[in-house]
């Protein structure tokens, strides 16, 4: 019962991400997406306050080098998914780095879970 209601949270943590993507409201649009996002990853691999303020920036980071790509990158869709790829990869190593092995283990199964039900684009 708890995979399915992290999973439920994730989800909904995710489309508030994709539709918050989608405002033109600037740096305080992803800062709210940040915030949103390391909410949603503090109650399920309970970060403590050191990791939560580190993980935020690095959503934060995360979140606007996604944004700048898809600028940048707009006219070339091939471009713009391996330049997005290698941010997901970097992003993701940073974020191992800073999480415990455990904590890390249930950012990949819920990544690894939304991919399965829904990642579409």
């Amino acid at each position: 019962m708890k995979k399915v209601y992290f999973l439920a949270l994730l989800a909904l943590a995710s489309q508030r991400v994709a539709l918050a993507s989608n405002d033109t409201d600037g740096p305080s649009g992803i800062q709210s997406r940040a915030t949103a996002l390391t909410r949603t990853m503090a109650e399920k691999a309970r970060l403590d306050e050191g990791q939560y303020l580190k993980v935020k920036q690095l959503n934060l980071r995360m979140l606007t080098e996604m944004d700048d790509l898809k600028t940048r990158f707009a006219a070339d869709p091939a471009i713009m998914d391996q330049q997005l790829a290698s941010a997901q990869s970097r992003y993701e190593m940073e974020l191992a780095s800073l999480l415990r092995p455990a904590q890390f283990a249930v950012y990949q199964q819920a990544r690894s879970s939304m991919t399965a039900l829904g990642g579409t684009r």
